[in-house]
């Protein structure tokens, strides 16, 4: 009698083990997703930085022309999956765009963008995300 008692004790562990594991599997994988979405989120906005530190320093004919930048933002497509072509603005201090030549005294502004797109199958159907970055640099 006590043996069979046991193994109905049994069943019962495996019953809900199976009910339990999961919904544990489906948090932690969303915990997973978290994380890589900050990783990319990161990994973007230190891409921004980047660029515009690099198009102050070497500005080119047009903003953002220089080899010097055509090196960077190719290497930051190689770090960033799905990294976007940057776009360029010269502004003034107050973050207002200049219409004439950029000059010493402005800033340039880089914007980045990147699709992430999640792992866990639950958040799958809430589609991609589409995250953007920017950052601004004086001009040297």
């Amino acid at each position: 009698m006590t043996h069979r008692w046991a193994s109905r004790e049994d069943g019962q562990a495996l019953a809900e083990f199976a009910l339990t594991v999961v919904i544990f599997l489906t948090i932690l994988m969303g915990i997973f997703d978290l994380g890589r979405g900050i990783y990319m989120y990161n990994g973007l906005s230190e891409a921004a930085r980047e660029i515009a530190r690099v198009t102050s320093v070497h500005p080119g004919a047009t903003l953002g022309s220089s080899s010097e930048t055509a090196a960077v933002v190719s290497t930051q497509k190689a770090l960033v999956p799905g990294l976007s072509n940057p776009s360029f603005a010269c502004v003034e201090i107050d973050e207002t765009a200049v219409t004439g030549a950029c000059e010493g005294d402005n800033s340039v502004r880089v914007s980045v963008s990147a699709t992430f797109q999640p792992a866990t199958p639950l958040l799958i159907f809430l589609g991609s995300m589409n995250l953007s970055s920017s950052s601004t640099a004086k001009i040297h």
